[in-house]
Parts: structure tokens; C-alpha cells; sequence
């Protein structure tokens, strides 16, 4: 399959955004309330995602018929992953959250066989030992130092495995509105979600942001929700698993050795190890596989 130029770009740039984002979350959330980082993101993003529907022509409507569907994937692909990544950065380097996130094509490969009745191929098998061997190493690290929180690492495991599922059901969704559409739906639900948790475990320590708390504000709510979030959405509509989920191969790597750069993150043998199991684990599940050429047909 060929992707088109514009798909190309799009996968780049979704690619580039959502890899520097890690080390940009981690520094944001750092002395400020999570949930109330990503509600405002959220709020600041929403009128940006209206305004690009304005000016596309986009309509702002969903058939009733189709509201049950579209609250079931707004939970499995943001309710969960916004709520639990955004507490589990806090405690976690943005390189191992961004690891631990992105084995989402793994477990999406695993619940596409077991729930959806997809075949698995045997390399398959072969990248889930990988990322669990992966997971393993961090989970070490984090229980063999002070600072180790493996909460934290169960959360972003648990993030994945929902946006996993909301992966597949966003490949079968029978709504029918564009993608742009149902994304502002589920983020105005989700950003409501994100206020309400906001006010009833952090209203008592709401301060205001500081210059560049402010700048990581507004690079999440242009880049990851008025852009980013919508991309994904769309190419998992528009193209086969494969071509979806080519831009997560590089965001983790990217989100570790930006990390590294930014943030001073010091990297361990276990991180590089983790890295490459994953990268591994990612690569047996979405790499394409050989057809096989079909049995001549004979002539009687």
C-alpha cells in the first residue's frame, strides 16, 4: 500500500508533535495540578477545533442514533488515556511514560485477536514477549530506585490498553460524520470529564500558571488537540492498521531522547533495553507482511 504525500506529511508532523510533547507535558505538570493542566488545554483547544470546522464547512451534528456509539469511544480513546497519562507523567520521567504509552499497537494487536477475532501471526507473539520483557526492565528500575513509582507505571499501561481498544473501535465505527466532527464531540465530553475531576480533587491548589507553564498550555492545546489528536483520529478511519500506526514506531524514541536533551533525564541500561524491546515488539506487529502468491489454477 502507498500512502499519499499528504498522508506522509501528516504522519510526520503527528510524529514530531507528539514525540516533543512528553518532555513539554512533564515539564508542564511539574508544581502545577495535572488534571487542571489538561482541562485547560482542553478548553483552550475546543474553540480552535470549532473555528477549523467553521471554515472547512464541517457540520457540528451527530445523529441521536449514533450518541450510545460515540460515548463508548470517547471513554476507550480519551476518558482513560487524558486521565491516567496526564497523573502518571507526574511520576514517571517523560521518556518511560512515553515508552509504556506508546505499546498501545502491541495491546492492540492482542485485543484485535482476542476480542475482535483477528488472526495473529506468530512474530506477533514474538513482540508481545518483547514489550512485556520491556516493561518488565522498567518496572525493575522503578522498584530499585527511591523515586520509583510503579502506580504510575500501571497507569500508563492501563491508558494504553483503553486507547488500544478505542484504536479498534474507531477503525469499525459506523458513525457517520467526519472525523473532525465526532473529535470535537469527544473532546468537548472529555474536557468536561477533565473539569470535573479538576474541581473535586485539585480545586484547593488551582495557582496560576507561570510563563512557561503557559507555553506548554498552549503547545498541547494547538499542537495535541487542535491537531495531533484529530490526525491520529483520521488516518485510524482512513488508512489499515498498518499505515496508522506507522508514526507511533518513532514517538517513544523521540520522547525519551527529547526528555534526555530538555529535561536532563539521566538514561539507564534498562531504558535503552526498554527502548529496543519496544521498538522490536512494535516493529513485529505492524510490519507488513509478505503475501503469499496465490496456487497456479490448472487447466482441465
Amino acid at each position: 500500500m502507498r500512502l499519499s504525500r499528504q498522508q506522509l506529511i501528516l504522519l510526520v508532523l503527528l510524529t514530531l508533535v507528539w514525540g516533543a510533547n512528553w518532555p513539554i507535558m512533564k515539564f508542564g505538570v511539574t508544581g502545577f495540578p495535572p488534571l487542571t493542566f489538561r482541562t485547560i488545554c482542553m478548553w483552550l483547544g475546543l474553540p480552535v477545533m470549532a473555528a477549523v470546522m467553521v471554515w472547512r464547512g464541517e457540520p457540528f451534528t451527530i445523529a441521536r442514533t449514533h450518541w450510545r456509539e460515540l460515548a463508548v469511544l470517547t471513554v476507550f480513546n480519551m476518558f482513560f488515556w487524558h486521565t491516567l497519562a496526564i497523573l502518571a507523567i507526574q511520576s514517571l520521567s517523560s521518556g518511560r511514560a512515553a515508552i509504556l504509552g506508546y505499546t498501545m499497537p502491541v495491546f492492540s494487536a492482542v485485543i484485535g485477536a482476542l476480542w475482535f477475532g483477528q488472526r495473529l501471526i506468530p512474530r506477533a507473539w514474538i513482540g508481545v514477549a518483547a514489550a512485556a520483557l520491556g516493561v518488565v526492565l522498567l518496572l525493575w528500575h522503578e522498584f530499585t530506585t527511591l523515586s520509583g513509582r510503579p502506580l504510575g507505571v500501571a497507569m500508563m499501561l492501563v491508558a494504553a490498553a483503553t486507547w488500544a481498544v478505542g484504536t479498534q473501535l474507531m477503525r469499525r465505527t459506523r458513525i457517520e460524520a467526519p472525523t473532525l466532527t465526532i473529535s470535537f464531540w469527544m473532546t468537548l465530553a472529555t474536557t468536561l470529564w477533565m473539569s470535573l475531576l479538576s474541581v473535586v480533587f485539585e480545586r484547593g491548589a488551582w495557582v496560576a500558571p507561570n510563563p512557561a507553564q503557559w507555553g506548554a498550555i498552549v503547545y498541547n492545546a494547538l499542537g495535541v488537540f487542535a491537531f495531533a489528536q484529530v490526525v491520529w483520529l483520521m488516518l485510524a478511519r482512513e488508512l489499515p492498521p498498518i499505515a496508522s500506526s506507522l508514526s507511533v514506531m518513532m514517538i517513544p524514541v523521540l520522547g525519551v531522547f527529547s526528555g534526555a536533551w530538555w529535561l536532563g533525564e539521566v538514561l539507564h541500561w534498562q531504558d535503552w533495553a526498554a527502548v529496543a524491546l519496544v521498538m522490536l515488539a512494535i516493529a513485529t506487529v505492524l510490519w507488513p507482511t509478505r503475501a503469499t502468491p496465490a496456487p497456479p489454477t490448472s487447466v482441465h
